[in-house]
């Protein structure tokens, strides 16, 4: 978690990024681009679960039965997948849509980037235990709460020269 942790504020403290364009266009394609990552990755998620439950007999009428352990092990990969999605959704729209437009777009690829290594790093270490899949936890979530958390302060700081 800790390394994870690292990498966070190495990529979003990054010095020197430029803003970009601070009009709306720009800024609302990149929140886009950056969602449609996301939902890339919960798609898999779910995609490997329906895959498993087609081919299971003991997991194909999912309702109706506890089912396997893989079955559970891919249904708690698509819960924790789709929460992480919900929040970087909303993290990325008010990283760059907040009502002082100076932030790095750069900052939410970054982030975006970490999403998708965490994911895929997640869900190669899940079936291990929690210290297998802890980094690709915290390269998912660590981004996420460092923009809403930057997006909050500067929500809440006014920008420079106003009042």
């Amino acid at each position: 978690m800790a390394a994870g942790l690292a990498v966070t504020l190495a990529g979003l403290l990054w010095p020197g990024l430029p803003a970009g364009p601070s009009d709306l266009g720009p800024r609302l394609s990149a929140w886009l681009g950056g969602d449609l990552v996301a939902a890339f990755w919960l798609a898999v998620a779910v995609g490997r679960l329906a895959r498993h439950r087609f081919f299971s007999d003991a997991d194909i009428d999912a309702a109706l039965h506890a089912g396997t352990p893989m079955a559970a092990v891919l249904q708690s990969l698509v819960q924790n997948t789709l929460e992480q999605t919900v929040l970087a959704v909303v993290a990325y729209g008010a990283w760059l849509l907040v009502p002082r437009p100076d932030a790095p777009i750069a900052t939410t690829w970054i982030a975006v980037a970490c999403f998708s290594l965490g994911r895929l790093l997640f869900f190669l270490g899940y079936a291990h235990g929690a210290a297998a899949r802890s980094f690709g936890f915290a390269l998912t979530f660590y981004p996420t709460l460092g923009l809403l958390i930057g997006s909050a302060i500067r929500l809440l700081a006014p920008a420079p020269g106003l009042s």
